[in-house]
């Protein structure tokens, strides 16, 4: 069974209450500084989850390497981006993307961030 990646992700559509398939959403390490350029795709599956990213580098990897470069007191810091136009229809959605940032602790094995989307507002949370 392979690994789970270090960054999992779930879209709920709550105008239908329903599961977000179907959304492209690209993940990014933006800092440290010396951070890799790589990024991840994915689109979300029938249950709105991300559970595996096509990669330019292997995710698990490139967060070992940065991990190890981190000093005491620094952290990860990711971008989720979702592309809600492509998924609403254009000019059905206030949002055409949504960027969700966030800081990783070195510490942590691993972060699940779900989001609530909506055409006219969303939320996030820290999900187990």
């Amino acid at each position: 069974m392979p690994e789970r990646p270090f960054i999992t992700c779930h879209v709920l559509n709550t105008v239908t209450g329903k599961p977000g398939a179907g959304i492209d959403v690209k993940l990014k390490l933006v800092s440290p500084e010396h951070a890799m350029t790589a990024h991840w795709t994915a689109k979300t599956n029938d249950d709105g989850r991300v559970t595996a990213w096509t990669a330019s580098a292997d995710l698990n990897e490139v967060v070992k390497a940065a991990k190890a470069g981190l000093q005491e007191g620094q952290q990860l810091i990711w971008s989720l981006t979702f592309d809600t136009e492509a998924f609403y229809g254009k000019g059905n959605t206030f949002w055409p993307q949504v960027e969700l940032r966030f800081a990783a602790e070195k510490g942590e094995g691993h972060y699940h961030v779900p989001l609530l989307l909506g055409p006219w507002s969303y939320t996030t949370y820290r999900g187990s």
